[in-house]
């Protein structure tokens, strides 16, 4: 093939791998993950429409029993990469799995809504996970690297912090 035939096709042969990559690397509708900071997760939260868009733990349906501090009945969804790391048992969440609790009263209205958020190097010392909790009227309750969060999923660190279920 001549040269100048090559060269023609480069362009195209150009789009065609940012295609591809935007396919593979997940580029969609999906817009970029949050800061970490609570109002950027739950303003992600909305955009992404997880309540429709993500799955509930498996096995847990809507309003399972929950305890303190998270509420008597809680619903939980993990986006994609979280659920892929349940599924296959991977030993641990990889970073950008997010793992949201709502938090219901005893009556089934909702009180908080919880979020784990695991962002590479912004908490190595507990697993890079960010934590928020933001009141069913939007007020930010805690956020960040949160001690009793940190704490109290401490007991379960061997899962990387993970109560719901086993990820080995």
């Amino acid at each position: 093939m001549p040269i100048r035939a090559i060269r023609s096709w480069i362009p195209v042969l150009a789009l065609m791998g940012a295609c591809v990559g935007a396919v593979s690397c997940g580029g969609s509708d999906t817009p970029d993950l949050p800061d970490t900071n609570a109002t950027a997760v739950m303003d992600y939260l909305e955009q992404v429409n997880y309540q429709e868009s993500w799955e509930l733990w498996p096995g847990f349906g809507e309003m399972h029993r929950g305890g303190d501090p998270h509420g008597t009945l809680l619903t939980t969804y993990l986006n994609p990469v979280a659920l892929d790391a349940l599924n296959s048992k991977s030993g641990s969440m990889p970073d950008g799995a997010i793992i949201v609790k709502e938090n219901y009263t005893p009556e089934g209205v909702l009180d908080a809504t919880t979020v784990m958020f695991k962002k590479a190097g912004y908490n190595p010392e507990h697993n890079d996970w960010f934590w928020s909790k933001v009141g069913a009227d939007g007020s930010v309750q805690k956020e960040g690297k949160v001690e009793g969060c940190q704490a109290c999923h401490g007991d379960v660190r061997d899962n990387d912090y993970v109560f719901t279920g086993s990820l080995q």
